[in-house]
């Protein structure tokens, strides 16, 4: 593989750090899916945790350095689910933590932020307004700035769901992975195109919020003036010039998908599969549901990456679920 920021060998070092309710998260064929979706389709669902997202993975190696040799308080931006998963590690490690966010993020997840023991600064704007005062007090209080995806913690915390995936049996052939600031997708995909290169790694962005894929596609940061998606955890505007570099090395696609195919792809999984998730989880499912006949005959995986949502606005979004006669 050509240069990259991440490492194999410190991934692997990274799950010795990462509190064991974060790993082995379940990953399993879902048959009820593939009738309507064409393929075999496998879950790894990330939500069944304290904090309800993989975020952990990173906010965990990330809080190990910091209480074994760095500064004891931490700032972050979130949309949500690095705040909750940052503000989790560093209780744990008596760290002090602070996550600003937008005063419009899902109630649900500021909630949770709070509810976790760290401080939480509002902005009246988006991710990107909150990243610029994170930034600013990083820098005035002299404390450790945490930087999803940019921080090589986050995404080789990420990169240990793959690990878990290339040592599962059966062998799948695609892995679709939720593309938002690319540590999912940049973690995940250098596992996997590492230790099982075969498999086709498709990144999966909303068409509302789609910088990273036009990004990629062009080879070239590309921003975007503003976003519009029901799918918050992925809806950045600026990509980071050294993850769009990693991701150019793993991922062999990048697709956009329609709001109403992932509101389908969450419908899908409440009604087939029983779960409730965010709407950043449901886009490899949106992703077949597009295009049935890329991945017809195939064994893919999808990671269920997040479940904080708000429920009234799930309840909009979904609906009731289907009922089946016997």
């Amino acid at each position: 593989m050509q240069e990259t920021r991440l490492d194999t060998a410190r991934i692997r070092a990274a799950r010795r750090v990462i509190d064991p309710i974060f790993l082995n998260t379940p990953l399993y064929r879902c048959e009820a899916l593939e009738p309507d979706l064409g393929c075999t389709v496998s879950i790894k669902l990330e939500t069944a945790n304290p904090v309800r997202s993989f975020k952990a993975r990173g906010t965990e190696v990330v809080a190990s350095r910091l209480a074994d040799h760095g500064p004891r308080a931490v700032v972050c931006a979130s949309a949500g689910n690095l705040g909750q998963a940052l503000a989790w590690s560093g209780r744990g490690r008596g760290l002090d933590v602070t996550v600003v966010a937008s005063r419009f993020a899902t109630v649900t997840k500021l909630d949770r932020i709070r509810a976790l023991g760290a401080e939480l600064e509002l902005v009246d704007g988006d991710h990107e307004m909150a990243r610029e005062r994170a930034v600013a007090i990083a820098r005035y209080d002299g404390i450790r700035l945490v930087e999803d995806s940019l921080d090589i913690e986050t995404c080789e915390g990420a990169a240990t769901i793959g690990l878990e995936l290339v040592g599962s049996v059966p062998s799948f052939d695609t892995v679709l992975i939720a593309l938002g600031g690319g540590a999912l997708a940049t973690g995940v995909g250098h596992v996997v195109k590492s230790l099982a290169p075969d498999v086709e790694v498709i990144c999966v962005q909303p068409l509302g919020a789609p910088a990273m894929t036009h990004s990629y596609r062009r080879r070239r940061v590309v921003t975007t003036d503003s976003t519009d998606t029901i799918a918050d955890g992925v809806a950045g505007r600026f990509p980071i010039p050294a993850v769009l570099d990693d991701l150019l090395l793993v991922a062999d696609d990048a697709v956009l998908v329609q709001e109403a195919s992932i509101i389908a792809g969450m419908r899908m999984l409440l009604d087939r599969a029983g779960l409730v998730i965010e709407p950043s989880s449901a886009l490899g499912i949106a992703a077949i549901l597009e295009d049935r006949e890329r991945f017809a005959g195939r064994h893919v995986v999808t990671i269920v990456c997040g479940s904080n949502v708000d429920m009234d606005a799930y309840h909009r979004w979904v609906g009731a679920p289907a009922t089946h006669r016997s």
